[in-house]
């Protein structure tokens, strides 16, 4: 029998709906991409290799980097609002957007508080926020002299492009100093902070304020690099209602739009002390997919489009996330899913990503009564998957 087209069932097609570009194409993104799909959110990746994470889970591709304007030019044009997978982008090029009036959130002025440490240190420390004593440098010379002040150790920090530990160097003389910044780039020094928890505030924030804040959420770093989160953290009360307010007060000040997460320091004395920002879905809020009503990934889009906020309650009374890094021998965390799956409490996400040593390829959680027990259970996961 012949089909015309008029027989054709046209009840699937493209339904109208709100669009959202992301530069970058990696875990973020994927992630994001997944929660736009139960929203009718369409969403536009740029990055380079349609393989990567959030093209390859089906996220519609533009191929560019993140420094091209034309490609941010055409994406701007294909969609309703411009984000962020990462902050490795060009702040003039979003500029150039913003001014020939497309929408980019976060605005390029709050994303300066997460690509430039030296201008977050002095911005933050200049509103009053608890910074670390810091200061520029560009020779050996200058981080012996703020020892002198400060005392040994001294945290070298590259002012832009690090990530998971990369750009963090801890020094102990001069000599070691003048070995860090022989490698070049721009560098400040910043004092050692010691420290008896790690935990990180995540918000998501509307363009006419509103905001949502998760529970506090305890980080476990190894080199510099996340390991395990615990939501809500392991502090006290009182701590906690401090970090929440230090970061929602941050959110307003620097006017973010989206998720915005802060990393902070617990002193033994249980000052707070502010680590770095990052104005993007942050790995501190992975807990959030399985342990929150509305995860980060859901109310970044909410946030980006100017929509109401879900909830951030949680729904479980611990969230507990390990993240699966790549080993010194080549485990591919998939040819062991099903073994890993066995505990039925356990949720694996798996980012598509090509392992190599220190990637990170992909996160359990497990939610539950108890931390310690949720914990285990995630870690056993994790090893299964990872460990040779």
């Amino acid at each position: 029998m012949a089909h015309h087209e008029s027989d054709r069932d046209t009840s699937f097609a493209a339904v109208p709906g709100a669009s959202v570009g992301i530069i970058g194409g990696g875990q973020l993104a994927r992630m994001t991409h997944r929660a736009a799909i139960d929203l009718g959110i369409t969403v536009h990746v740029l990055c380079p290799d349609e393989h990567e994470p959030a093209p390859a889970a089906g996220a519609r591709w533009h191929q560019g980097t993140a420094d091209d304007q034309q490609a941010f030019r055409t994406l701007a044009a294909a969609v309703d609002a411009i984000t962020l997978d990462h902050e490795l982008v060009s702040r003039d090029g979003l500029e150039r957007l913003v001014n020939d009036g497309y929408t980019v959130r976060p605005s390029p002025t709050a994303l300066a508080f997460a690509q430039d440490k030296l201008f977050a240190r002095s911005a933050l420390g200049d509103m009053g926020f608890p910074v670390p004593s810091f200061t520029e440098v560009t020779e050996a010379a200058q981080v012996g002299a703020f020892a002198a002040v400060h005392g040994w150790p001294v945290v070298l920090k590259a002012r832009s492009g690090g990530y998971d530990g990369r750009g963090v160097e801890l020094v102990s003389s001069v000599g070691d100093a003048r070995t860090v910044l022989s490698r070049g780039g721009n560098w400040l020094a910043e004092t050692f902070v010691p420290i008896a928890t790690e935990v990180a505030v995540v918000i998501a924030r509307r363009p006419g304020g509103q905001t949502v804040t998760y529970p506090v959420v305890e980080t476990v770093q190894v080199d510099g690099i996340c390991v395990e989160l615990v939501m809500p953290a392991r502090i006290d009360d009182a701590v906690a209602a401090s970090a929440i307010e230090l970061g929602t007060s941050i959110a307003h000040a620097i006017e973010v739009t989206g998720i915005l997460a802060v990393e902070m320091f617990i002193t033994p004395d249980g000052e707070l002390v502010i680590n770095e920002v990052a104005t993007r879905p942050h790995n501190s809020g992975h807990a959030t997919i399985e342990g929150s009503v509305t995860s980060q990934f859901s109310n970044h889009l909410r946030a980006v489009l100017d929509w109401p906020l879900g909830s951030t309650a949680m729904i479980s009374s611990v969230a507990v996330t390990v993240n699966l890094l790549g080993g010194d021998q080549h485990v591919e965390p998939t040819e062991r899913l099903d073994e890993a799956l066995e505990d039925p409490d356990v949720h694996v996400h798996l980012y598509g990503k090509g392992w190599r040593p220190g990637r990170k390829l992909g996160h359990v959680t497990v939610t539950g009564d108890d931390a310690d027990t949720v914990l285990a259970a995630a870690r056993r996961a994790a090893a299964v998957l990872i460990q040779p």
